[in-house]
C-alpha cells in the first residue's frame, strides 16, 4: 500500500538568522580612537552612539588614518536600518539593496548584531536601456574595448555619467566615455589606440589613460583599483583592485555603479542603491569622511544635484558640515579647487551650483572666515551671465576669476585675497581681479557721471576682459547700458586719419601726434569727427586752437 507523502515544514528565515557581524554600544561622548578600540576588541562591525546612529569600525579606523582620532565618534555616525529579529528576510535583503552599509537587528529592542553581507546582484540588463541613449558609433566604442579587453585577460565595465543616463533613459554624451578595466587599465588603453587609430596619453601614479578617438571624443580608461588617503585634502595613495573595491571609492552612490561590458547580457552593478537614490532624487555619500578625505567632492555635489536635481541627503550634508568644520586643509591644492569651478561653470546649471556652494559655506575652503552674504549670493547667481555677455562682446574675461570675484567682493580684504589666490590666481591675473574688486565703485560712477561718450570710453578703456565682465555683473541698468556701448562699438573706434594724414596737416611726429590721435578719436566717440571730411576739418581748428594757445 502506497504510503503518503511526508510533509515536511516549509522553513522562512528571518532577520536573526541573517546576522554575521557582532555590534557594541560606546559610550556617551566616546572619542573616535577609544570607540574604535572598543570595537576591534569586541570585533563589531560598529558601535552605536546613542540618538546619533551607528559608527561603523571601518569609519573609525579612517578616522584615525586621518588624524582625526579625538574626534567624537558620533561625528562619525549615520543612520542604519533597524529591523526586529523575526522580520522576515526580505526586509532586510530590501535595506541592502538599497545601499545601507548593515542591517541591525534587535530582539526586544536590544541589538543582536548586524546583517552586512547583500544578497547577490540582480541580474538587470542594460542593454537595451544602452541602446536607446548611445549613439552607434560609441557603442562600437564600447564592444571594441570589451573585446580587446577580454583578449587581454582583462574586464571592462562602463562607469560615470553614460550608466546614470542610461538608467534614466536620458540621451548620453557619448563623445568622452568612461571605462574601468580590472587588470591592466594602460594597456587596455594602448591596445584601443591602436584600434582606434587615436592618440594615447597615459597618468602612470593614477593607473589611467586617455584615448582621443579620431574625429572627436575621449575615452577614459582606469584600472580598477582602491584608493587610500593618508593626509586631509591631498591627492590619495591608489593600488590595483577589483571592481567592487573601485566603486566603494567612489564619491557619491549615484556614481557607484557600472555596466559590465564584456557579458553579452549587459549586466547593472549597484552595490550600493544608485539606482533607488536616482529614484529618490538623493545624492549621498559612500562613508562619512568622503569630503573630508576630499573637500573637493563638496563642489562635484553642487554640479551634480544642479545638473540632476538631486539634493544631498540630511547625513551628506551633516558630513559636509563636519568636512567644513576641518578647515583649512593645507594639502588641498588650489589648481583643483579651480578645476572643479571651471567645470561648474561648463554646466547651464552653473548658476545654481554656484549659489548651492554659497549656501553651505564651502568656500571657507579658501578662508575660514569667509561667510555669504546676500549680495555674495545674487553675484555668483549672476556669474553665467556675465560670462555670456562677455562672449557675445569677444571678451575673453576668466571664467574662475570672475567667480572668484564674486565670492571676494563682499568678504575683509585679507579674506578676499585668501579666496583669490586659494583659486590659483597669481601674477597678473591675480592683481587684475584684485584692482577689479578695489575699483569697481569709482569706476562705476565715472561711467554713470559722464558727460560724454568719450570719457566712458575714457573710464573704461584701460581695463581688461574679466575686469569689464565684473563691471557688467555689478552696474545698476543705468551704467550697464554704457558697458553695453563700450564693449559693443566704444572699445573699437580710432581716430578717422591716420599718421600720415595728421602729419600732413601739419602735426609733428612723436607726443604731439600721439595726442592729436587720441583726441580725434574721442572727438570720434562724441559724433564730431565721423567721417574724413568732418575729421580734418576738425583737425585744422585743433591745431588752429593749440597754435594760438601756444
Amino acid at each position: 500500500m502506497a504510503r503518503r507523502a511526508h510533509a515536511y515544514p516549509q522553513v522562512t528565515p528571518i532577520a536573526a538568522d541573517l546576522v554575521d557581524q557582532p555590534v557594541t554600544t560606546a559610550p556617551v561622548g566616546v572619542g573616535a580612537a577609544d570607540a574604535l578600540r572598543l570595537a576591534r576588541r569586541r570585533g563589531a562591525v560598529g558601535v552605536a552612539c546613542g540618538k546619533a546612529g551607528w559608527a561603523l569600525t571601518e569609519d573609525l579606523a579612517r578616522a584615525q588614518g586621518l588624524g582625526l582620532a579625538g574626534i567624537p565618534a558620533e561625528a562619525l555616525a549615520r543612520r542604519l536600518p533597524v529591523v526586529d529579529a523575526h522580520a522576515a528576510e526580505v526586509t532586510v535583503r530590501r535595506h541592502l539593496r538599497a545601499g545601507a552599509a548593515a542591517v541591525v537587528v534587535v530582539e526586544r529592542g536590544t541589538p543582536v548584531g548586524a546583517v552586512t553581507r547583500g544578497p547577490a546582484p540582480l541580474a538587470i540588463s542594460m542593454q537595451a536601456r544602452l541602446e536607446q541613449t548611445l549613439d552607434v558609433p560609441a557603442l562600437q566604442v564600447l564592444a571594441t574595448t570589451a573585446r580587446l579587453a577580454a583578449a587581454a585577460g582583462a574586464r571592462a565595465f562602463a562607469v560615470g555619467g553614460i550608466v546614470r543616463d542610461a538608467w534614466l533613459g536620458r540621451a548620453a554624451d557619448g563623445r568622452d566615455l568612461d571605462v574601468v578595466v580590472e587588470g591592466d587599465g594602460p594597456e587596455v588603453a594602448r591596445l584601443l589606440a591602436d584600434a582606434l587609430g587615436g592618440t594615447l596619453v597615459e597618468h602612470e601614479r593614477f593607473l589611467t589613460a586617455s584615448v582621443a578617438r579620431p574625429g572627436g571624443g575621449r575615452v577614459d580608461v582606469v584600472t580598477a583599483r582602491s584608493e587610500r588617503y593618508e593626509t586631509r585634502g591631498a591627492l590619495p595613495r591608489v593600488m590595483p583592485a577589483g571592481i567592487e573595491a573601485d566603486l566603494r571609492r567612489r564619491d557619491f552612490a549615484v556614481n557607484a555603479m557600472a555596466i559590465e561590458l564584456g557579458d553579452g547580457g549587459f549586466p547593472l552593478l549597484d552595490p550600493f542603491g544608485g539606482t533607488a537614490d536616482l529614484g529618490r532624487r538623493r545624492l549621498r555619500i559612500l562613508h562619512p569622511l568622503s569630503f573630508v578625505e576630499d573637500p573637493t567632492r563638496i563642489f562635484r555635489a553642487a554640479r551634480y544635484a544642479a545638473r540632476l536635481g538631486l539634493a544631498l541627503d540630511a547625513w551628506s550634508v551633516r558630513c559636509r558640515r563636519l568636512a567644513l568644520d576641518l578647515v583649512p586643509y593645507e594639502a588641498l591644492s588650489g589648481h583643483r579647487l579651480a578645476a572643479e569651478i571651471q567645470r561648474i561653470l561648463a554646466e547651464p546649471t552653473a548658476g545654481a551650483a554656484l549659489v548651492g556652494l554659497a549656501r553651505a559655506g564651502a568656500f571657507r575652503l579658501l578662508h575660514p572666515s569667509w561667510r555669504a552674504t546676500a549680495a555674495t549670493v545674487a553675484r555668483l547667481a549672476a556669474v553665467p551671465e556675465a560670462l555670456v555677455w562677455a562672449r557675445a562682446h569677444v571678451l575673453a574675461a576668466a571664467p574662475v576669476a570672475l567667480a572668484g570675484l564674486a565670492v571676494a567682493a563682499d568678504q575683509p580684504d585679507a579674506v578676499a585675497q585668501a579666496a583669490l589666490r586659494g583659486l590659483a590666481l597669481s601674477g597678473a591675473p591675480l592683481d587684475e581681479a584684485l584692482a577689479a574688486r578695489a575699483g569697481a565703485v569709482d569706476r562705476l560712477a565715472r561711467v554713470r557721471q559722464a558727460p560724454r561718450r568719450s570719457d566712458v570710453a575714457a573710464a573704461l578703456r584701460d581695463l581688461g576682459p574679466t575686469a569689464l565682465a565684473w563691471l557688467h555683473l555689478v552696474a545698476e541698468p543705468a551704467a550697464r547700458a554704457r558697458l553695453d556701448w563700450f564693449a559693443s562699438a566704444g572699445r573699437s573706434v580710432e581716430s578717422a586719419l591716420g599718421g600720415e594724414e595728421l602729419i600732413a596737416l601739419g602735426i609733428p611726429p612723436g607726443p604731439a601726434l600721439a595726442e592729436a590721435r587720441r583726441a580725434l578719436r574721442d572727438a570720434r566717440l562724441d559724433g564730431v569727427a565721423d567721417d574724413r571730411e568732418t575729421a580734418v576739418a576738425w583737425v585744422r581748428q585743433w591745431v588752429q586752437t593749440r597754435t594760438t594757445e601756444g
